[in-house]
């Protein structure tokens, strides 16, 4: 996924489909400049961690 649509996502009230080593997850914050993203899987809230925006997928 591209900085600029995993941003689209997070700034959206939807909820898309987005998926993150075969987990599917929430977009929490995006840091554009880094290349990362701060998700959680969808069942653990309190499961955050930063990844690469390059390793999550839109379903």
């Amino acid at each position: 996924m591209d900085a600029q649509r995993a941003q689209e996502i997070a700034n959206s009230s939807t909820m898309a489909n987005v998926m993150c080593n075969g987990t599917r997850i929430y977009i929490e914050h995006i840091d554009q400049q880094n290349g990362t993203a701060t998700i959680h899987p969808l069942d653990e809230p309190n499961k955050k961690q930063n990844v690469s925006i390059s390793s999550l997928m839109e379903q």
